[in-house]
Formats: C-alpha cells, structure tokens, sequence
C-alpha cells in the first residue's frame, strides 16, 4: 500500500486509477484546480485529509474515510463507487454522495443539498445532515440517532428504517414505499403524501395536512400535534394519542383518536372509520356527510 503524509495534489487526476493507498493529512487543493483526483480506484484509506476540488471519488471501491472534510468547493464528491465507510467526516459539498451503494455513515455533519440521490445499501448512525432533497430515490435505508434538517426529504425511497431520528423538513417520505419510523420526531408540512407501506411507531408528528392520499398507513401510538385535514383519500390503520385539528374523508381502514375538533366527510368514497374519546365512539363514515357520530 502506498503511504502519503502531509502532501498536496492539485493535478487533474492525481492518483487516478490508484489500487491500495493510505493517505493521512493531505490536502486536495491548489493553483492547478485539478478534479477526479481518486478516480477509478480501489482499496484507498484517507484520515484527516482536506477534500477542496472537485469530484475526488469517482467509480471507487474500497473507500474508507476517517475524519476531515469535504469542503463547500468539493464537489460531488462520492458518485458510482462501493463499499464506502465515512467516520467522523465534514461532508459540505452539494451532492457530496450519490448513485452508490453499500455506504456506511458514522458521526459525520452533512451539509449537502441533493444529498444520497438513488443510493442503495446506506446505513448513518449518530449523524446530523443539513440539506434540501435528501435521500431522493434511495434504497434499503437504515438511520439511527439522525438529525436532519432540510425540505423535500425521503422521497421516493424504498426498504428503510429509521429510529431515534429528529428530522424537520416538509414534504418527507412523498411516494415512500415499505419503511418504518420507530421513536422519532418528524416536524413539517404534507407528511409522507402518495406513500405506501409506512408505519409510524412511538413518533411525534408536527404539522399541517399529514397522511394523506397513502396506502397501507399504519400509526402505532403517535402524538399528531397542528394536524389539520389529515389523513384525506388514505387507507389507514392508526391508533393516535393526542386530539386532531381536523381528519378529512378516509378512505379505508380505522382511526383511533382521543378527539378531534371537526371531522369533514364530502366523499362518497371515503369508508375509513374513526373512533373516538375514551369510549371508542365510532363516528360517520361517508354514507353520513355531516359526520355525526353513530
């Protein structure tokens, strides 16, 4: 393996085509502005090195990157490589990853818009991530301890779960297929709209006109706070444990609710049922548009 200490590149493709390199405290900079420095490699190791051109990571496989940073400047810096373990590592350039698959993420700071675009195989641990379309399109997802911050998150992905996160976007898990949000806080507009297969357990959602147009809905003892119109054309199973604004013809399943200030029923369509109150009152479905309670 080859060792670099303490060396600057700034060539384009500087050790393009590397097989087995250990880099510790080099820098990627320099009047030559050169890009694709790693690209095509394989079996490469950087510790505390200082990423500022562009496109470093290209086609790789075999990455490990321990602490350091990413720079504003570097940009796209992880595309179509493999086998990727980043540990306590600045990621601040836009699209820093994406289109690749087996990464793992350890205690880093993102702050990357288009982040994890069609990544497949990602698992983050312990992470906070700032950022604008994040995870669009990714694959077989597993989060723990993540905060994020960032509209338009998670849509589109598929295969994930999520647990112990803090995420505050609007428009999360839009077209969402097969994931589960265990023990977290989600705050933001129009929650997981279009989705399919997602279950919320143990969460506190924030937010106006959540759940709606899903399928296969499940909420196990989740805190709905400022929901208002909710779960409009939905198919839900969802047992919540705080009064809502408003719920907005159902379309199929059964919602359990302490209370809820007005219940809109102005589709023949919408057969979902919900209970309410501590008695479990089972309120109108569709056949009865004022929403009386029966």
């Amino acid at each position: 393996m080859e060792h670099y200490r303490d060396r600057t590149f700034d060539e384009e493709r500087a050790l393009y085509g590397s097989d087995g390199v250990l880099l510790e405290s080099c820098r990627f900079d320099g009047p030559a502005d050169g890009e694709s420095a790693l690209k095509e490699s394989r079996n490469i190791e950087a510790r505390d090195c200082w990423f500022n051109l562009r496109y470093p990571f290209w086609h790789d496989t075999h990455v490990k990157i321990v602490g350091g940073e990413m720079t504003a400047f570097c940009r796209a810096a992880l595309w179509y490589s493999e086998d990727i373990a980043l540990s306590d590592l600045k990621m601040h350039g836009i699209k820093a990853l994406r289109e690749c698959e087996a990464v793992r993420i350890d205690r880093c700071d993102i702050a990357s818009p288009e982040f994890g675009w069609s990544v497949r195989g990602i698992t983050a641990r312990d992470t906070t991530a700032e950022g604008e379309y994040f995870m669009m399109r990714a694959e077989r997802l597993s989060f723990r301890n993540v905060t994020l911050k960032g509209k338009y998150a998670f849509q589109y992905i598929r295969d994930a779960v999520f647990e112990n996160c803090t995420f505050d976007t609007k428009d999360a898990f839009w077209h969402a297929e097969n994931v589960t949000v265990k023990n977290s806080v989600i705050r933001g507009e129009y929650l997981a709209w279009y989705s399919r297969n997602v279950t919320f357990e143990n969460c506190t959602l924030i937010g106006t006109q959540p759940l709606c147009y899903c399928k296969g809905l499940k909420l196990v003892q989740c805190r709905m706070l400022g929901a208002d119109l909710a779960f409009e054309k939905s198919e839900a199973d969802a047992s919540v444990t705080t009064p809502v604004i408003s719920i907005k013809n159902p379309r199929a399943g059964r919602i359990v609710v302490p209370g809820v200030n007005a219940l809109i029923w102005d589709d023949p369509l919408a057969k979902g049922q919900v209970l309410i109150g501590d008695e479990g009152r089972q309120t109108a479905k569709a056949s009865d548009p004022e929403g009386g309670i029966i």
